[in-house]
């Protein structure tokens, strides 16, 4: 029995699946390469020893998933597959509705046409808004302030209201906080396209020389040092939960909810401090206006994941900035082209 995994050559999904082989799993992965590359399969394979069935093809494409289906058995999904971008998402919400939501609308549809009713969903902290309180936990209230994060919320009432219809089906829903990190052999990591959205990629090409500087959005808020405060965890402990989820949907029915992040909160310029001190780098920043809609602290309450799965963050920001910088190091240009 298979697990496939949507997105599996991207960030998440090639340190996920890298952990499901190792863990002597059987994996399928489909990508449509749209933010990932082809390479990364050789990456996996170099680190696992282990070769892994992989299908080019989109989920708005319904004849490819269910083909897809057809010639394999599987078993369970991991959902990671889908547009992220919240800034773009705000530029182009038609974009990211149509694609994430539909994408996933056909990806239910081919697993219920074939058998296969578990999931585990690659959700967001973005479903919390603006929390009322830190730590946030799962039955807080939530809305969403952009496009992508709205995305998220849909597919989870969707997957939601297909437990309703039917309740043989196992869904999970892992809501992450801030990934980062690499995996440690330095062979995989985070290579986003163009200027990156996220903080530590930035601060890595800073610290290269490659941009000038990081730009701190506001440096007022109600934190310890006046710049905003966000939940980071490891990409790789991130990538375990998903096994957790694995083997909890195998045993239940039903859906859960479960926030994957250390429970600590960072702040970006704790951030910047700490990868200083691991690679004993500069990075040069200069304070800016706020960014509309940012907010002063977002991190979690993960008991529950704990409690439930059994999964507890390992790794601490000193060893996330430290994989970030051998990934950096050895991998000066991402996967290049």
């Amino acid at each position: 029995m298979a697990i496939l995994v949507t997105g599996g050559t991207g960030f998440i999904g090639s340190h996920t699946v890298v952990q499901l082989l190792n863990d002597g799993r059987e994996v399928v992965i489909v990508d449509n390469l749209c933010n990932s590359k082809l390479c990364v399969l050789d990456r996996i394979k170099s680190i696992t020893g282990k070769d892994v069935k992989f299908y080019k093809a989109d989920l708005l494409d319904f004849e490819a998933i269910d083909k897809i289906f057809k010639e394999n058995d599987i078993d369970s999904v991991i959902h990671f597959a889908g547009l992220k971008a919240v800034g773009e998402s705000v530029q182009k919400p038609m974009l990211y509705y149509h694609n994430n939501i539909t994408g996933t609308l056909n990806l239910t549809k081919a697993m219920a046409d074939n058998g296969c009713k578990k999931i585990v969903f690659s959700s967001s902290a973005t479903v919390y808004g603006n929390p009322k309180s830190v730590p946030i936990k799962e039955d807080f209230p939530l809305s969403t302030t952009n496009p992508y994060g709205e995305t998220k919320l849909m597919i989870e009432r969707i997957l939601s209201d297909i437990v309703k219809s039917d309740p043989e089906w196992s869904v999970s829903i892992l809501r992450y906080f801030n990934p980062i990190g690499a995996h440690e052999s330095g062979l995989i990591g985070e290579d986003p396209k163009g200027i990156p959205n996220n903080l530590l990629p930035y601060i890595v090409k800073v610290a290269s020389g490659k941009y000038d500087h990081l730009s701190v959005f506001g440096n007022d808020y109600n934190t310890h040092d006046g710049t905003g405060v966000r939940d980071y965890i490891h990409v790789v402990d991130l990538a375990n939960a998903h096994l957790k989820a694995l083997d909890r949907a195998a045993i239940v029915t039903g859906v859960e909810h479960f926030n994957i992040g250390t429970g600590n909160g960072y702040s970006v310029l704790d951030i910047v401090k700490a990868y200083e001190k691991a690679t004993g780098l500069t990075v040069k920043y200069e304070i800016v206006a706020r960014r509309p809609g940012d907010i002063d602290a977002c991190y979690a309450d993960p008991t529950k994941a704990y409690e439930v799965l059994g999964w507890k963050a390992q790794y601490d920001i000193n060893k996330m900035c430290q994989d970030s910088a051998n990934w950096q190091k050895k991998n000066p240009d991402g996967y290049g082209e």
